[in-house]
Formats: C-alpha cells, structure tokens, sequence
C-alpha cells in the first residue's frame, strides 16, 4: 500500500462509521462529539485477558501491517485494522509502533480535536506542520501536537541510510476546538531506576502537556528492580507498555512489547525481570 492510501485508510479503515470521529480527522458527520466506546471497551475473546480490573494485551495480538514502506503494529484499531473490542482503553484511542523506511514517511494529512505524542525511539524523524514548524526529532526527544480546532503534518524519516522506529499516541482532549499547538522537549538525562514524568496537564510540571488530566511515565529499569506507582487522579486508568525487557505487575508478567491496562485502583507494585524500558500512560476512563 502506498503512502496516500495508507493515509486515507488511516483516516476511514475498516468499519469507518464507528471509528471515523475516534480518529482525529476531519469528518463533515457532527453526529457525535465523541464515539460510544469511551472506557474500557473490550470484549472478552481468546486475543484479550480480562481479570477483574486487568486487561492484558500481548505483543502478538495487535494489529500489524507491512506496507513496505512501513512496518506497524497498533494496540488499538487503526486504518486496515479493526477490532471492535479494541477502539481504546479510556481516553487512550491509538497506540502506534511504527518503524519507517530509510526516506519515507507520511505525507501531509490533517487531524482536529486530538493530542498526539510522538516518542522516536532510534533514528530520526522530520516533522513539519501547517503552524510553520519544521524540526526533526530524535531519541530522548518527545513531541507534542494539540491538532484542536485542525492542522495539517508530514512526518518523515530524515536519513537516507537507515530506518526509524518511533511509538505514536492519541489522547481525547478534554475540550474541544482548542487552538492548535506545537511543542517539543529533549528528556533530561536521569539515573536508571527511575520512573520518569514525560507528560501532565500542566505546563508548569515535568515534560510536556496536553489538554487533559493524563500523565505519562517512562523509565530504564535494572534487573530485579522493585517499584511502585500511585495513580494521579481517581478514576483515571493505567496503560502499561513494555517497550524492552520484562516486568510483572501485581503478579502478571509481561515481556517486550505485552501491555497491561488497570482501573478502580489506588497504585500497584510492578518489578523487572530484566533490564526492561517501561512505558506507563495514565489516562481519564471517561469523558
């Protein structure tokens, strides 16, 4: 598939009707501010574990597609990829790991009412936007975009020579038609071991922000390492990602690229199985 299909895939996919608003994009249908899967939104199949207020997504259950130019696998549904008990997990509507070619990359496309987090994790990507940015991003670096009230973007591998591999993230804003924004930050250099704060609703906190009540947190943990986290906001829930290694949480073990999502809890105790690189979204349940 090429980038332009990819693109329009991306905004309609299948099951376009359901997902089509969930998706950041334009959308001449006002019917629904927001979808109706708002919440957990999963139902119970062989791909899915629930237990109580647990539900554990592996690696191999996610979506994945090759494009040739583009190799991505999706926690959630997205362009080809439907899943109807995967649409979100609260607030949380896309979870992309992408690696992207040596000179590829998305061409421009539009988005409205979505903040979308971009983490490179190797390489770099080049980014520029209708509000007149343009810069590249690279390992360390997060990047922020408030779309609101809408903006146009490319996104592209800036080396010739080698590929780029990157997560990126919606978030539901909590207030619509927001006017759109653009920020980047390099993370500070911070000792192992330590889970640290990337994104919050303040500008005035750690890392970057984005309109609404979600934290996110990542960290490089040694072996046997020993934590815990203590959630932010009642009634918000967290998506965990191992990005590398292995962690257990409250006694359910996850390995590299597993996710596990936890509500209607106050915090939980997590511990690396081996030297693992963590990735911890907090998020509002409901609107």
């Amino acid at each position: 598939m090429d980038r332009k299909d990819f693109l329009k895939k991306g905004i309609l996919g299948t099951g376009a009707a359901i997902a089509l608003n969930a998706m950041g994009t334009k959308s001449d249908d006002k019917s629904s501010e927001y979808p109706a899967q708002i919440g957990a939104n999963h139902i119970p199949n062989k791909e899915t574990i629930m237990k109580n207020n647990m539900v554990i997504h592996r690696n191999e259950t996610r979506g994945h597609a090759d494009h040739g130019w583009l190799n991505a696998h999706h926690s959630f549904s997205f362009a080809n990829y439907y899943n109807p008990e995967r649409m979100n997990f609260g607030v949380l509507r896309v979870l992309n790991d992408d690696i992207v070619a040596a000179g590829k990359g998305f061409s421009t496309h539009p988005h409205d009412n979505m903040e979308i987090i971009t983490i490179p994790l190797s390489g770099d990507l080049e980014h520029k936007d209708s509000m007149g940015n343009g810069t590249v991003i690279r390992m360390n670096d997060v990047q922020v975009m408030s779309a609101g009230t809408g903006i146009y973007h490319s996104e592209f591998n800036h080396n010739a020579d080698k590929e780029v591999k990157l997560l990126q993230i919606w978030v539901f804003p909590k207030e619509r038609n927001v006017e759109p924004r653009y920020d980047q930050i390099t993370l500070p250099v911070t000792n192992r071991n330590v889970m640290q704060q990337i994104l919050s609703p303040s500008a005035k906190d750690d890392g970057v922000w984005i309109h609404q009540d979600a934290w996110f947190h990542m960290g490089y943990l040694d072996n046997g390492f020993k934590g815990e986290y203590l959630l932010k906001k009642t009634g918000n829930g967290v998506y965990a990602f191992v990005i590398e290694g292995s962690i257990t949480i409250e006694e359910e073990t996850l390995n590299k690229r597993d996710a596990l999502g936890l509500w209607d809890f106050d915090k939980f105790s997590f511990e690396a199985g081996a030297d693992t690189q963590l990735l911890l979204l907090e998020v509002p349940m409901k609107m």
